[in-house]
């Protein structure tokens, strides 16, 4: 094989960390090439937040219409065209992929783009064994590795033999599934457990924990729960499913250990969404002396480094919350520290997330979980969302909001379980980085009538007199 190309970045993997920052190394003047197995954009656009979201935004269109006799409207019943929600989730991706492949691909861009598996020969060796034939080695002085996670798969008697859904597979589904086994009940269980509802399927939600969202606080627990539980969403909790098989019409049974009882639980498809695992496997890193944790996720420091001069881990490959935006601020992160020669840390950040149920979960900062384990001193407050006034007009009562703040009034975190939650997070989110307190807020004037203007009163619980 000839001597390897010669580039000065090579980035492997398309996703929200890789993609820009291929676009501002290049825009430096270096000569870059990037790497992808799969599709470009990464899990974003391809099977993450895009897709989920637009089908997310037919299955509210049908609650709508299903509750449309509530406002004074008469309308039929909703009748869900699968296969047209489908097509209009391809069209939504497509024209995102479009659009990244265009941008990467533009010859003058400086970029040169390579489909195909990428693995390690040496720390400074990459061999790709392209997707149209053919294999190619790579060589540089800079390397980042952006391959983020794929569905984990627990080793549960008869799973892998009787096939299931991941969150890629369910995506491209052709017909509604009759009956749904979630098995987990996290943030893509809950997500998906609800749009399916909607769209006319059965769904049972099976998760070993006491609780829902292991992580969030128990009161959030129980409200996310009863919500989903009035749209119809039945749930299996304390379960540990022990056995997977499948009929020879495609009908899944489930044997799960429920404290003392055995209980079996049959659907029509399969689900499963317990955790995600790093794509480091079929990197070859062992050739490399880059360290990796237990589960294979690449040791970082705060600038992304790994332990091997030259070699950065981006996105969710390395251990730590994985989340699209927080993806994208390790590029600046890098971009930062390489191109501008700044100091910025990739773990002195805030974390704000949401979870696009009906209603958004949105969350900031600390849960009193959180306080309560790191022995903060905190106050917190809380109020339904029913007594607003912007719920109260749109009849979108559901949920509460609660607040941290620290003994000198300082937002510590913040559960927004709400209509438009994850907006109302991001302002105060906002209120965070700029510092101001809860007396500061309690006495801003917003405009009326807006979901954000109940953040006066309830900052105003929090005000010492």
């Amino acid at each position: 094989m000839p001597r390897p190309t010669r580039f000065d970045a090579i980035i492997i993997g398309s996703g929200q960390a890789g993609n820009p920052l291929a676009t501002a190394l290049a825009k430096a003047g270096r000569k870059v090439a990037l790497i992808e197995k799969y599709l470009l954009g990464g899990s974003c656009i391809n099977y993450g937040c895009s897709p989920v979201k637009a089908l997310l935004a037919s299955a509210e269109r049908i609650h709508q219409v299903a509750t449309a006799a509530e406002y004074g409207v008469k309308t039929s019943a909703p009748k869900p065209d699968f296969r047209a929600i489908v097509a209009r989730k391809d069209a939504v991706i497509q024209h995102k992929r479009d659009g990244v492949r265009a941008n990467l691909q533009q010859e003058q861009s400086g970029i040169t783009v390579l489909m195909g598996q990428a693995r390690f020969s040496s720390a400074r060796v990459v061999r790709v064994q392209l997707n149209a034939g053919g294999e190619q080695e790579l060589t540089a002085p800079l390397i980042f590795i952006n391959t983020g996670t794929r569905a984990a798969v627990p080793p549960i008697e008869g799973l892998a033999e009787s096939g299931f859904l991941t969150n890629v597979d369910i995506l491209d589904l052709k017909q509604l599934p009759e009956h749904l086994l979630i098995l987990g009940g996290g943030y893509i269980g809950l997500e998906f457990g609800q749009m399916f509802r909607r769209f006319g399927s059965r769904v049972t939600i099976i998760d070993a924990a006491k609780n829902l969202l292991e992580r969030e606080d128990d009161d959030v627990c129980q409200a996310m729960r009863q919500q989903l539980e009035a749209d119809g969403v039945e749930f299996v909790l304390e379960a540990e499913v022990r056995r997977v098989s499948r009929n020879a019409d495609g009908a899944y049974t489930l044997t799960a250990s429920t404290g003392a009882d055995e209980r079996r639980l049959r659907g029509s498809h399969l689900l499963v969404a317990v955790g995600r695992e790093p794509n480091t496997d079929d990197l070859g890193l062992e050739t490399t002396g880059v360290e990796t944790n237990e589960q294979g996720y690449v040791l970082v420091n705060e600038r992304l480094q790994t332990n091997v001069r030259g070699l950065y881990a981006l996105g969710d490959v390395h251990p730590g919350p994985q989340f699209t935006h927080l993806a994208y601020d390790d590029y600046r992160v890098v971009r930062d520290n390489i191109l501008h020669r700044k100091r910025r840390s990739a773990k002195a950040r805030p974390l704000p997330y949401v979870v696009f149920t009906q209603p958004q979960l949105g969350r900031i900062g600390l849960s009193e979980k959180q306080a309560r384990h790191e022995k903060l001193a905190y106050r917190v407050a809380t109020m339904p969302v029913r007594v607003i006034g912007r719920a109260q007009e749109t009849s979108l009562t559901d949920g509460f909001m609660k607040v941290l703040v620290d003994e000198k009034g300082h937002i510590l975190g913040a559960t927004i379980f709400s209509e438009q939650g994850g907006e109302i997070m991001s302002m105060i989110q906002l209120a965070m980085a700029g510092g101001l307190t809860c007396d500061d807020l309690q006495n801003t004037v917003f405009a009326h009538p807006t979901w954000a203007e109940a953040l006066t009163n309830l900052f105003a619980k929090l005000v010492k007199a």
